[in-house]
């Protein structure tokens, strides 16, 4: 592909990990992304979930989590980068308007991230977002690494689909976001190639 081509925004879609991508971190992922541009690009494994649930994690803060509907709920492994800090995404609160966390991105799509404490506060409250997925750390490419990732056959990339985040369990998340290709796990061949 000329470089000269356009550039392709891959925000608001899946990165699912070709089976022939064997790193430890990615094999078998897919990546919700929130931001991609000229400078780099990152996202949030939505399928690897951590050994802690959010009543752990409250528990580290020293928050109480008033919300039934999440204590069994996983905190994920969204990547390599950053493990010790959290990463909420979460239905915007207001869509069109202003979040109102204090550190949160706007993604288009209708989604937020808030990586600032508010959010969490207003979850141990029993409020906050009615939906939120919650990981340790992100993934993360720098200037043209993600778009040289894919032309070797690193990845596929399809458009998201909220459900698959918040309303697909956890081991059926890689084999759904496939199915949004029409492909199947056993479709897929481990060997990258070119045609």
């Amino acid at each position: 592909m000329p470089k000269d081509s356009g550039t392709i925004n891959l925000t608001h879609h899946f990165l699912i990990a070709m089976p022939g991508l064997e790193d430890e971190a990615f094999a078998k992922s897919v990546i919700y992304m929130c931001e991609h541009s000229g400078r780099g690009a990152l996202g949030l494994i939505i399928n690897k979930p951590s050994d802690i649930n959010l009543k752990n994690l409250f528990d580290k803060v020293e928050l109480p989590l008033h919300r039934e509907d999440l204590v069994l709920s996983p905190v994920f492994q969204g990547g390599p980068v950053q493990t010790e800090r959290g990463f909420v995404l979460h239905e915007s609160m207001m869509p069109g308007h202003e979040s109102v966390y204090a550190s949160t991105m706007s993604i288009p799509g209708g989604l937020e991230m808030t990586t600032s404490k508010d959010v969490l506060e207003a979850l141990s409250t029993g409020a906050g977002p009615r939906r939120i997925f919650v990981s340790l750390g992100y993934s993360s490419w720098g200037e043209g690494q993600l778009e040289s990732e894919i032309s070797d056959n690193s990845w596929l990339t399809v458009e998201a689909d909220l459900g698959v985040i918040f309303d697909t369990p956890v081991e059926q998340r890689y084999d759904k976001a496939l199915m949004l290709l029409g492909l199947q796990s056993w479709n897929l061949s481990p060997q990258a190639g070119h045609a």
